[in-house]
């Protein structure tokens, strides 16, 4: 399993924004990222053989990047977080091997601004990661 915390540790090291969140950007800090699970209707992966034949599992992540005032500001920074997952290739988060990041949009999604003026953009992604033994 892959937690949202590991995922959020796991985008520090891109050394992008200087706050990192889960589940709620608390104080609306700029140059913020925001990491909350992607609500999409989908069914769990089984493989067929059942359970025990499945090896990988899947996680949909949506991240926010909340950045400043200015709308090219919050541009550059989106696509710098996008172009380093693009790069991304069988790597780990939080001991768990990530062995594809399937961007689930072409580029960062503009989300017009907050209430208080600032630019902000989504990236989503779905990271497909080895299933842990559960037995072993």
């Amino acid at each position: 399993m892959i937690t949202l915390a590991e995922v959020r540790d796991w985008l520090k090291t891109f050394q992008i924004a200087e706050n990192y969140y889960i589940g709620k950007l608390d104080n609306k800090k700029d140059k913020s990222i925001g990491v909350y699970s992607l609500n999409q209707k989908s069914p769990p992966v089984i493989a067929i053989g059942g359970l025990d034949s499945t090896t990988f599992n899947r996680k949909s992540v949506s991240v926010l990047i909340h950045w400043n005032k200015n709308a090219d500001e919050t541009e550059k920074a989106a696509y710098s977080l996008f172009e380093r997952l693009l790069e991304q290739t069988h790597f780990y988060i939080g001991g768990t091997l990530v062995f594809y990041l399937k961007l689930n949009v072409s580029e960062p999604i503009d989300a017009a601004t907050d209430e208080k003026g600032v630019y902000e953009r989504v990236i989503e992604f779905d990271l497909y990661y080895k299933r842990s033994e559960i037995n072993a």
